[in-house]
């Protein structure tokens, strides 16, 4: 290698170290949190709204919306916890219902650490609605069933190790950047000083005053003329001072000349 790559590879190294020690730095804290969070894996069940009068699609919707938003509620949650060995108080947050604008489907979603308890509880979270809203078939007019059962989860949801060595490694490259660009600021220096104003009030703005054109005191008198130079010759008098002339005797020997 010759010495100009040497010297930009040095270069390249003492303006971007901080870049290049925080992303592996980053990558490998992202990399130990997925190793020491908890495994969490998920199942979904679905349930359906079948309208009891044909035709009648709109009711349905609207229903399947109205129990997604009352999944967690005492009623429908009492023999889920039963049937699971699981608390209300514990099955609450861990069971969620995702519902669509436009189709008359509920998704529910058991969340555990093992892939057969997740499983066990979005099933009996799904049999719990379904017997809770066919309880009031003939108010709604609209029955609940199972349409797809929960299966154990093939991998856990969480946490996922690429995904977090990914955001370790994004984040190491922000605070890699950060740093990278203070150190540039400090080795820049600060901005320049304003011009500072002089003693005598006035700014100084490194300019000097122009020179002024003046005669020393001691400067001779300007030459007087030479000998023989003519002198000018007078003004022409206006036709309408006659009067002045004839008044004045030089002017009317300077008329006559003229004439």
């Amino acid at each position: 290698m010759s010495d100009n790559s040497r010297n930009a590879v040095r270069s390249f190294l003492r303006r971007c170290w901080p870049v290049l020690a925080a992303v592996p730095l980053g990558a490998a804290c992202g990399g130990a949190y997925a190793l020491a969070a908890p495994v969490q894996y998920q199942a979904n069940a679905y349930v359906m709204v079948v309208p009891q009068v044909s035709g009648d699609s709109a009711t349905a919707v609207n229903f399947a919306q109205a129990y997604g938003r009352v999944i967690a509620q005492p009623e429908i949650l009492q023999s889920a916890s039963a049937s699971t060995g699981v608390p209300m108080a514990k099955l609450a947050p861990l069971v969620q219902a995702v519902t669509s604008p436009d189709a008359p489907m509920v998704q529910i979603t058991g969340s555990a650490p093992t892939a057969t308890r997740a499983a066990k509880e979005a099933n009996a979270v799904a049999g719990s609605l379904v017997a809770f809203g066919n309880a009031a078939s003939k108010q709604t007019r609209v029955g609940l069933i199972t349409f797809a059962a929960a299966a154990r989860p093939a991998a856990p949801s969480s946490p996922s190790r690429t995904l977090d060595v990914a955001v370790g490694a994004a984040a190491g490259v922000l605070v890699g950047g950060l740093g990278m660009m203070a150190r540039q600021s400090r080795a820049g220096g600060g901005p320049a000083p304003l011009p500072q104003p002089r003693s005598d009030g006035g700014a100084d703005s490194g300019a000097e005053a122009a020179p002024v054109d003046t005669l020393p005191a001691d400067a001779p008198d300007p030459a007087p003329a030479p000998a023989g130079t003519p002198e000018p010759a007078p003004a022409p008098v206006p036709v309408g001072a006659a009067d002045d002339v004839d008044a004045d005797p030089s002017r009317q020997s300077a008329a006559r000349a003229r004439r």
